[in-house]
């Protein structure tokens, strides 16, 4: 018998082994063969062409950003299955441009299925590369199977507009609803603490209210309308429309839909927003028709964007350099990988810039909300001893630069924004949760000593002490003087000038211009071409300092990258459900929240989503 158990645990792990050999034999044949497939498709693979009188075509995957990020591997969970593309900003641009000037580029195709968005101002910026492309005589041909209000923001600007038979455009105007956690807080006993000055700074206002304060709707209610203007008027002027068309159509679409048998797309080409309705295999014959067929196939003539930009790379022997830093995201303090403008990280690399003597310039591209006061100031400083040190420093606003955004655009000689920039917010406050009540509910005590009245009194295991709120506030003041008077100095205003639109209130671009926060509307070529001509630079390379990766991010770019040299899209770009992006877009605000590291527990950050 015992005999008999020894044979038979001998026969299992004897099975254990041989099954443990093959796993690791299939994987290493597995690896063996995708490293092999990796070095014939970099020797073998052909090198893409330009054909004469070829269509560049766009079909952007994903989300418009200004520096593209690495979405750790749980992003695949998090997102339904893939995380959705980014694409660079400056890259569409530059394509664009370049096509522009290019006599073997005849016309310009626009495919919008799979974008997913990217903030107001970085479509306007596109869809104005666009517009000079089309004023350079080429035509611009653009389909949706269905249009949402970005995909068709980008969409209007062509000269011919497709839509499927039983697609729709869906123009619905501007909103922005929060969700108040005030009464579910009080049911579990937390208390949330906010210190803050301005009226219009209502970050913290879902921990403290059920709805919107009449400030903040006031606030809200005006920058809609401004960027809601200048989408309309965009659209408007491309389609030939008047602006009371396309108001008339999102806020009768009832009617509309109505008098079209219920039928979105004949509703959308009544109104004048399409062109004419194509099928996929109609939408091939018109582009065949616009550019004919390629030489090694029955395609279209065309080249697609990730080709084109390898082909016009420029390889330049100027001198001299303008760097741009991308600041995207949250501000936080401490050092830390891309995809956060962490403050030490940004200021090493502001310093090192400024260090370079091939650099002559430098331009900040901001997109970020704000976040850390600390941070926020390291690297206003470092701006300012860059000027200091005789280079010229440029602020150049994306979608957002509010708040710390704000404040560290203040270290520039100048500040350029896009009309449909959301700036402003220059408020501070204080966060501070209080968990004793729930702790008591569950029979749990705390009690101890102190040496002084405010050693221990921000454990939120405690009540707040009201000495220690009323320290709290005092620094949430001195804070916000502090602010106006960064600002006062940068903009040669008065506090009271200052003052009068602060209090935490966001402006659109447009608006910060009149107002004095803003010097120049215009986009990052128009920011760049600035700093050169303040350096005294007219032949120049633009570089792009980056924040470093973490080992993490340096080997799924390899494995990525190994993929796209086998035609293997790896990062599974996909545009996610809408259910996805609403989950993805909570978890992410969580993030963010978790981020908050001020070592003052003291933030400039604006609750200023972008359309």
């Amino acid at each position: 018998m015992i005999r008999g158990l020894f044979r038979f645990i001998y026969k299992v792990l004897r099975m254990f082994v041989r099954l443990l050999d093959l796993v690791v034999r299939g994987v290493f044949y597995a690896l063996l063969i995708f490293g092999l497939g990796v070095l014939v498709s970099f020797f073998f693979h052909p090198e893409p062409e330009v054909p004469a009188g070829a269509a560049l075509v766009l079909r952007p995957v994903g989300t418009i950003v200004e520096q593209a990020e690495l979405e750790p591997p749980l992003a695949l969970l998090r997102a339904g299955g893939a995380p959705a593309g980014q694409l660079r900003l400056a890259d569409l641009v530059e394509a664009v441009r370049s096509a522009r000037d290019d006599e073997r580029i005849a016309a310009l195709v626009i495919e919008t299925d799979e974008l997913v968005g990217g903030g107001f101002s970085k479509l306007a910026e596109l869809r104005a590369a666009i517009a000079d492309f089309k004023a350079a005589g080429k035509p611009v041909l653009a389909r949706g199977e269905r249009f949402t209000q970005s995909q068709y923001y980008l969409a209007s600007v062509a000269d011919e507009v497709h839509l499927s038979p039983d697609g729709f455009v869906l123009l619905r105007g501007l909103a922005r609803y929060g969700t108040y956690f005030k009464d579910a807080l009080d049911k579990l006993g937390v208390k949330v603490h906010v210190f803050r000055v301005g009226e219009y700074k209502s970050f913290a206002e879902p921990f403290t209210r059920n709805d919107m304060s009449a400030e903040d709707r006031e606030s809200t209610r005006d920058l809609l309308d401004g960027l809601w203007r200048i989408m309309r008027d965009d659209i408007a002027a491309s389609r030939k429309l008047t602006p009371a068309a396309v108001d008339a159509h999102v806020n009768n679409i009832r009617d509309a839909l109505a008098a079209s048998g219920g039928d979105a797309a004949q509703a959308a080409l009544a109104a004048g927003l399409v062109d004419r309705f194509s099928t996929r295999d109609e939408w091939r014959a018109r582009l065949i028709e616009a550019v004919g067929i390629a030489s090694d196939d029955k395609e279209p003539r065309s080249i697609d964007l990730d080709d084109y930009l390898l082909l016009s790379a420029r390889d330049t022997d100027a001198a001299a350099s303008v760097a741009v830093i991308v600041a995207q995201g949250t501000i936080v303090d401490g050092a830390e990988p891309a995809g956060v403008v962490a403050g030490d990280t940004f200021a090493h690399l502001i310093r090192a810039a400024r260090e370079n003597d091939d650099i002559k310039a430098l331009v900040l591209r901001i997109d970020s909300p704000g976040g850390s006061a600390w941070a926020s100031e390291l690297i206003r400083r470092e701006l300012q001893l860059t000027r200091d040190a005789g280079k010229p420093v440029i602020a150049s606003m994306s979608s957002v630069a509010a708040s710390g955004g704000y404040w560290i655009a203040a270290g520039a000689d100048e500040i350029w924004a896009a009309p449909g920039t959301v700036t402003g917010s220059i408020g501070i406050f204080g966060l501070f949760p209080e968990f004793a009540e729930p702790l008591r509910r569950l029979g749990v005590g705390v009690d101890g000593v102190a040496t002084a009245p405010l050693a221990g009194a921000l454990d939120p295991r405690r009540p707040l002490d009201p000495a220690a709120a009323e320290a709290m506030q005092l620094g949430i003041d001195h804070g916000y003087r502090r602010f106006l008077e960064v600002v006062a100095q940068a903009r040669k205003m008065s506090i009271a000038e200052v003052d009068a639109v602060a209090r935490g209130r966001v402006w659109t671009g447009e608006a910060a211009s009149r107002l004095g926060l803003v010097d120049k509307l215009g986009g990052l070529g128009d920011a760049i071409e600035a700093a050169a001509a303040r350096a005294g630079v007219d032949d120049y390379d633009v570089v792009w300092p980056e924040a470093f990766e973490s080992l993490e991010q340096r080997l799924l770019r390899r494995v990525l990258r190994a993929g796209e040299d086998l035609g293997i899209d790896l990062a599974g770009r996909v545009a996610p459900s809408p259910l996805a992006l609403a989950v993805d877009e909570v978890q992410r605000a969580a993030e963010g929240l978790l981020r908050f590291n001020d070592p003052r527990h003291l933030y400039l950050h604006c609750l200023c989503d972008t359309p």
